[in-house]
């Protein structure tokens, strides 16, 4: 899909909100996340589907817990998916896509993956038990002041550091640093990527560039995703894909993702080729 709102400014505007305000959204502005969620689609063709939590469900604050995380949130979006092939990325991008969208808007949000209580919400937002439940966001308006909790996670996560493009991007193979001087059209979309979010800041994102593709590849932390029935830094890797797209489709750059270009380059250990983006 391709927005109707900058891209970079949203990037850049976005961080993770854990302390919000008293501020009701406004009803126009409510309206226009719903539709805006109903055109979401992804890449890789799996079926996401959005839940919501505000007003009468969030009463029983007892069985929505976010583990001291999250300060006065209202409202909640959620997501679940089958668990299948490309099922973790397609989430990841629809829910990042949204996630932009709010910060174009001026409204907060924060992924929360592992730091909120599932059994809670899912019942809360009426999720039955066999669908896979990964990831929600609270959204609202930030409040004035961080918390004091909020600002030590910051701290730990170091989250607004980036990695280097020398760490993220490669041109051929994994061991020649891509440039942006080399990298052309393409720098502003891999730009956009190594702003991204991910999970603990980690950025699994490693991307090979060669003459007709860009290869996305997960740089799986060893131990990280074992407290999940699933590999959470794949929706990472949907955030990535994301920022790529959007972007190299505002600047009207021609191209389509395939998951199976696989260009078969040797791999250290612990990372995987996820998905190819094969210019046109």
């Amino acid at each position: 899909m391709k927005t109707s709102f900058s891209i970079e400014e949203a990037v850049k505007k976005r961080y993770s909100v854990r302390n919000y305000s008293d501020r009701e959204i406004e009803i126009e502005k409510r309206k226009d996340i719903e539709t805006f969620i109903e055109t979401l689609e992804n890449p890789f063709g799996n079926k996401i589907s959005f839940h919501y939590l505000g007003g009468d469900g969030m009463n029983d604050q007892q069985k929505l817990g976010t583990y001291g995380v999250i300060k006065g949130a209202k409202q909640y979006i959620g997501t679940t998916i089958k668990l299948e092939d490309m099922a973790l990325e397609a989430l990841g991008y629809e829910f990042e896509t949204m996630i932009l969208y709010l910060a174009h808007l001026g409204i907060g949000t924060c992924w929360l993956g592992g730091t909120f209580d599932r059994k809670g919400f899912a019942e809360a937002m009426n999720i039955e038990g066999d669908e896979l439940f990964p990831v929600i966001s609270p959204y609202g308006y930030a409040a004035a002041k961080k918390h004091i909790k909020e600002m030590a996670m910051r701290k730990v996560i170091k989250a607004d550091k980036r990695k280097d493009w020398n760490e993220l991007f490669f041109k051929g193979d994994l061991e020649s640093p891509l440039t942006e001087e080399y990298a052309g059209e393409l720098a502003f979309p891999l730009e956009m990527v190594r702003l991204g979010p991910s999970a603990s800041n980690k950025q699994p994102w490693r991307i090979v560039l060669d003459d007709k593709a860009v290869h996305f590849y997960e740089d799986r932390e060893p131990g990280y995703s074992d407290r999940f029935p699933y590999d959470i830094q794949r929706v990472d890797m949907g955030i990535a894909a994301a920022h790529f797209d959007l972007s190299v489709k505002e600047k009207g750059i021609p191209g389509h993702f395939d998951t199976k270009a696989d260009p078969e380059i040797k791999l250290p250990e612990n990372m995987e080729y996820v998905f190819s983006w094969i210019k046109e």
